[in-house]
């Protein structure tokens, strides 16, 4: 029986792509800072022969591999950048960067479009249609460095869009695919209280801030909820909140900060008129005034469901039918959204948890790691996909 061309690429090749991996991983940068990160994939995919160019922001890289003639092609994204944290792990890769790690697997998902971008590069006869890598940055800054890549032509000629994205919660060798809104707008509010404070003795006769700060936090979310209509389409969350420093004074100022999340794009945009007409029904009658500072941050990645079934056929034909689940709603956000946006897209869930391991490593924890088998298994996901979504075509 012949050996299929990817299997015998990566039998070469597999655990130098393990070794890029752990090279990144030790050397991360912070988004919009990712120059040696840059630096060093264009030089391999230049050395492949491949049609690389770098973004005018200075950071991150976009490169063709094969001749559009007109076709469309087929996107893979890759988010390049490392949150601002430490590396607690104790392993010979862990970051030499202090307060820089890749704790959400942005080196994982560049080596697996990296190894893929490679692997077609030395076999242009297995390639099935015009590819796109993109290597994007600031995915972790909001509102994320794929409107970068949308100004800069990064998805021009492009129809469809493919992200891969590490997911602890799934064993390696599974893929997690989900119909439709896959994960959640995430957006923030900054709220100024304004009182003409006075004393702890005689709160009745002044805005009792402390109070009122309280009963913000307590009763802002139930009113967004009363507002839609509808229980759970918002989390609204606080997670900061400053006001006053002696016991005996009432503040004239509190300030507070919450994180505004949810899946549905049509209550997202709707959002910062609803959370504004919901303080002031939670105000009313207290005298407290206030301002609101409300950022949008990203819109839900919704995946196109045409492209999701090609994805899925494409995955269980390579890994069988236990290779796919079905991926959970996450209430986080990411900026894969933009492009959804703008063209099909499919942001598929990659398992990278070693059934070994005893409990599961979360995303964003300093101890984040992941099985590295998952490298190979993304991909050969990439290619399998890229034959599917040209067939199907």
């Amino acid at each position: 029986m012949s050996v299929r061309p990817i299997d015998a690429w990566l039998a070469e090749h597999g655990e130098g792509l393990i070794a890029t991996r752990r090279h990144l991983h030790a050397h991360p940068e912070l988004s919009r800072q990712e120059h040696a990160t840059t630096e060093f994939l264009m030089e391999r995919l230049e050395l492949a022969g491949t049609d690389v160019r770098r973004f005018a922001s200075g950071t991150g890289l976009v490169c063709d591999v094969g001749e559009a003639n007109g076709e469309p092609r087929l996107a893979f994204r890759a988010d390049i950048d490392a949150l601002g944290m430490d590396d607690e792990k104790d392993v010979p890769y862990r970051s030499q960067v202090p307060g820089v790690c890749h704790a959400c697997g942005h080196d994982v998902h560049t080596v697996v479009s990296l190894g893929a971008a490679l692997y077609y590069a030395h076999h242009l006869d297995e390639l099935p249609g015009p590819l796109r890598f993109v290597f994007q940055p600031a995915e972790e800054q909001v509102p994320g460095g794929a409107l970068d890549v949308l100004a800069d032509g990064g998805i021009d000629g492009v129809d469809a869009i493919v992200g891969l994205h590490c997911w602890p919660k799934v064993d390696v060798g599974v893929f997690g695919l989900r119909s439709g809104s896959v994960t959640s707008a995430a957006d923030r509010a900054e709220i100024v209280l304004h009182g003409p404070g006075g004393h702890t003795a005689r709160p009745e006769e002044t805005v009792d801030m402390l109070r009122v700060a309280a009963s913000v936090v307590a009763d802002l979310p139930r009113e967004v909820d009363a507002l839609i209509g509808e229980d759970g389409a918002v989390k609204l969350v606080f997670g900061s909140l400053h006001g006053g420093d002696a016991a005996n004074v009432i503040p004239t100022t509190c300030e507070l900060k919450a994180s505004v999340r949810t899946p549905r794009l049509d209550v997202w945009e709707t959002l910062p008129a609803l959370v504004e007409k919901a303080l002031q029904r939670v105000l009313d009658g207290t005298g407290a005034e206030f301002d609101l500072d409300y950022t949008s941050g990203v819109p839900p990645v919704v995946n196109d469901a045409t492209l999701i079934d090609t994805v899925g056929q494409a995955l269980r034909a390579e890994f069988g039918p236990t290779g796919v689940v079905e991926a959970e709603h996450s209430w986080g956000g990411d900026d894969f959204a933009w492009y959804s946006r703008e063209i099909s897209a499919a942001f598929v869930r990659l398992g990278v948890h070693d059934p070994a391991w005893a409990g599961r490593l979360d995303l964003h924890v300093g101890r984040f790691d992941v099985d590295e088998r998952s490298i190979a298994h993304g991909v050969r996901a990439l290619v399998a996909i890229a034959d599917a979504h040209f067939d199907r075509a």
